[in-house]
């Protein structure tokens, strides 16, 4: 499907765009109502008019997720352009009314969500440089909520500039695994192996009996990326890496802290929820995450363990 490109936002404006709909017509959710504003056709102007929200809605864009916005910007849109585009989505309608702030200038495609209430404050603050997205990232709870008090993650997405760009992601319908970290090759044909091994399609954990399958230790099956071309590769850049229009479940990284820790985890990733948020499992519950996003029988956040808390799968 095409996606149209986003109209460019005018000085001043940030563009607040509906991603979710239903009979052609945009969802809104509690969102409009919990941002404020007064309304002046398709802006709303939020708080003295330092913040005016440029409503997008075309239902061409049903189910963009954050790391598509990037490639939908017109022109260049580094250096003096947008710092972010704000998502209204299915989470956002349906969940808890917080929008999802997608940065488009730092690390273009991930994402931290704001309680609506708030998002006058933050855009303000981004626009003036009192924040970046960086801190955003860096104050997020669990659930991916700038400053929520849902707990502080154990292990934190990484922040900075990102050291180079990467090539796309191969195209799949399931997950990923793909190689960051070529230090130790007999470690990561052990933790290939420890998967059951790469078949002649370059995927691991596929083609299992499922009377063999032990759902406590569900396998990841996921195409295996071994291409050097991705090292160094940090979650954030992820999201923005998946093709457009592929329903890929997981990006499970196999970066230095699976070949120096024992438990030899891996760094997963979401992609739509927060994009770019990570969770750090060992290699062995990797596949019962990517499972259970897939049958949406639980959440990403759910899997992201909690600062101080004993790892729930030990």
């Amino acid at each position: 499907m095409s996606r149209p490109l986003l109209p460019r936002p005018a000085a001043g404006e940030v563009l607040m765009v509906s991603t979710c709909y239903e009979e052609g017509g945009s969802l809104w959710g509690a969102v409009l109502e919990g941002v404020g504003g007064r309304r002046e056709g398709d802006v709303v102007v939020l708080g003295e008019g330092a913040v005016r929200l440029r409503l997008v809605g075309d239902d061409a864009l049903d189910e963009v997720y954050a790391g598509g916005v990037p490639a939908l910007l017109p022109g260049e849109h580094g250096g003096a352009g947008p710092k972010v585009v704000v998502l209204v989505d299915i989470p956002a309608v349906y969940g808890g009314g917080e929008p999802l702030l997608v940065d488009v200038a730092q690390v273009p495609g991930r994402g931290v969500r704001v309680t609506a209430p708030r998002l006058a404050e933050v855009l303000t603050e981004l626009e003036e440089g009192a924040l970046g997205f960086d801190d955003l990232v860096r104050r997020m709870d669990l659930y991916g909520l700038y400053e929520g008090d849902g707990g502080r993650p154990a292990v934190a997405a990484p922040t900075g500039l990102p050291h180079r760009a990467f090539p796309q992601l191969p195209p799949t319908a399931t997950s990923l695994l793909v190689r960051t970290s070529f230090d130790d090759e007999a470690g990561w044909q052990a933790l290939l192996s420890e998967l059951g091994g790469v078949d002649a399609d370059g995927m691991v954990g596929a083609g299992l009996d499922p009377d063999e399958i032990d759902v406590d230790h569900y396998p990841l099956e996921a195409r295996v990326v071994d291409d050097r071309a991705y090292e160094g590769l940090w979650p954030g850049q992820v999201p923005a890496l998946v093709p457009p229009g592929e329903e890929t479940v997981l990006v499970a990284l196999a970066d230095a802290r699976t070949f120096s820790d024992p438990d030899h985890p891996l760094t997963a990733v979401d992609l739509y929820d927060t994009p770019g948020q990570i969770a750090v499992l060992p290699w062995s519950m990797a596949g019962s995450l990517a499972c259970n996003l897939e049958l949406a029988n639980m959440d990403f956040h759910e899997f992201v363990l909690a600062e101080g808390a004993e790892p729930w799968w030990e």
